[in-house]
C-alpha cells in the first residue's frame, strides 16, 4: 500500500514538474511601466500637482497650530486657568480640523489616483497580454512580487513600448 502510494505521488510530481517545464515565464515592473508611458508620466504630474496644493494648505495650517500653540505656552504663566483651558481647547479643535483635512485629502488624493491610473492600468494589462502572446509567454508576474528573478525575463521595456504604441487590444486567447 505504501509503495503504491509512493508510486502515485513519484507520477504526479512528474507531471507537475514536466508542466512547470514548459511553462515559460517572464516579469513586467508594473510600477515602472506605468510611470513610463506617456499618458502615466501625465497622470503622475497631475497627481503631483494635486498633492502639492494639498500639502500646501495642510503645511500652512500646521505652522499657524505650532505658532498658536507656541503663544499659549508662552502666556500660560499670565492667563487665567479658564482663559488658558478655552485657548487649549479651541487649539486641540483646531488640531483635530487639520487631522480631519488631512484623512480626507488622503482619500481625496486616493479617488483621484484610481481615477486617473486606472484606465491606464486597465491598457496597461492589454498591452501586457499582447506582449506576452508575441512572446509566446504563458505567465507574466509582477517583479515586486518575486524576490528574484532574471533580467533577460523582464519584459516591462516591451510593454511601454508597446503600451505607447497604442497597441493594448487583447488578442484573443489561443486555443490548444
Amino acid at each position: 500500500m505504501k509503495a503504491l502510494r509512493g508510486l502515485v505521488a513519484l507520477a504526479a510530481f512528474t507531471v507537475v514538474s514536466t508542466a512547470l517545464a514548459d511553462t515559460k515565464v517572464a516579469t513586467v515592473d508594473v510600477q515602472r511601466a506605468l510611470l513610463q508611458t506617456e499618458e502615466g508620466m501625465r497622470a503622475a504630474a497631475t497627481l503631483q500637482n494635486f498633492t502639492k496644493k494639498r500639502q500646501g494648505e495642510l503645511d500652512g495650517l500646521q505652522e499657524a497650530l505650532q505658532k498658536e500653540q507656541d503663544d499659549l505656552r508662552k502666556q500660560s504663566a499670565f492667563l487665567s486657568r479658564g482663559a488658558f483651558q478655552r485657548r487649549t481647547e479651541h487649539w486641540q479643535r483646531r488640531m483635530l480640523d487639520v487631522q480631519t483635512r488631512f484623512i480626507q485629502y488622503q482619500k481625496e488624493l486616493a479617488t483621484k489616483q484610481q481615477e486617473l491610473t486606472g484606465p491606464i492600468m486597465q491598457k496597461l494589462f492589454g498591452a501586457i497580454r499582447r506582449v506576452a502572446g508575441r512572446k509566446s509567454v504563458d505567465i507574466i508576474v509582477d517583479r515586486a512580487a518575486v524576490p528574484f528573478a532574471r533580467s533577460d525575463l523582464d519584459l516591462t521595456d516591451m510593454v511601454v513600448q508597446t503600451f505607447n504604441s497604442g497597441d493594448t487590444a487583447d488578442e484573443p486567447e489561443k486555443k490548444d
